[in-house]
């Protein structure tokens, strides 16, 4: 049975999105930037009005907000939210009477989103410190969770996703992009702290990211790939094409 040392990975990938927060033009396995965020699926329209050095440091794998049908006046859970993109993407999406909340554990990630938020005068949205596997939230308290390349960097996927199940309102949804295989990781890679903080090693095989995902009361209602994603660095491409590794976004209903 594969293990990994939940502590190594934890601190790899806080290392990893502090530099990404303070250094999104350094080398990393993925891409960031604007243009990646628009050949996800991010409208154009939408960045113009959104702060830029959020979308510098935007590290997402694919775009979810058409699955997500967010509406005026919703209140939306960000898994993750790192720099901040998504959580300003969706504020424009609900509106001033709507809430938009990110969570993340990273310090350098909060503290560069909420200076943009202040910046420019995004007041409704949040943004709290903690792990998506424990969120600090109520019972059915949010209309909508999104999230966007974070499970796989969870350890425990099963437990996150009834979290995330937990705080949905009946008939809420989640609305997410990730990596997952098409084919079982081995030991050395999955064991690798560096290859899960590039969002590699963490990677759940599909069927069992979906089943996961079901298993915590959420009905699946669409399922797309997302093939415009790709990783950068020959380590990463490497373990991609021998493991199936890919990008997916879907859409789940709570039941």
């Amino acid at each position: 049975m594969n293990t990994v040392d939940t502590h190594a990975v934890e601190s790899k990938v806080k290392d990893m999105y502090e530099r990404v927060a303070h250094d999104p033009h350094g080398e990393f396995h993925f891409e960031m930037g604007r243009d990646m965020a628009e050949r996800l699926g991010y409208s154009p329209y939408d960045l113009d009005r959104v702060p830029a050095p959020s979308i510098d440091s935007f590290a997402g794998v694919g775009h979810h907000f058409e699955l997500a049908a967010m509406q005026s006046g919703e209140r939306v859970l960000d898994l993750g939210s790192g720099s901040g993109l998504d959580t300003f993407v969706a504020s424009l999406k609900v509106g001033p009477t709507g809430r938009v909340v990110g969570i993340d554990m990273t310090v350098a990630q909060l503290e560069k989103a909420s200076e943009l938020r202040e910046r420019g005068g995004f007041s409704n949205i949040e943004y709290v410190q903690g792990y998506i596997d424990q969120l600090p939230f109520e019972d059915e308290s949010f209309d909508a969770v999104i999230s966007n390349g974070v499970f796989n960097l969870v350890a425990d996927k099963e437990g996150t996703f009834k979290e995330a199940a937990r705080v949905l309102k009946p008939g809420g949804r989640i609305a997410l992009s990730d990596i997952v295989t098409g084919v079982e990781l081995p030991g050395g890679i999955v064991e690798n702290a560096t290859l899960w903080a590039a969002c590699i090693g963490g990677a759940m095989h599909r069927d069992s990211y979906q089943a996961a995902i079901e298993d915590a009361g959420l009905s699946i209602q669409l399922v797309q790939p997302n093939p415009q994603y790709r990783f950068i660095s020959d380590q990463a491409n490497g373990a991609t094409t021998k493991y199936d590794v890919h990008s997916l976004s879907l859409v789940a209903v709570k039941k």
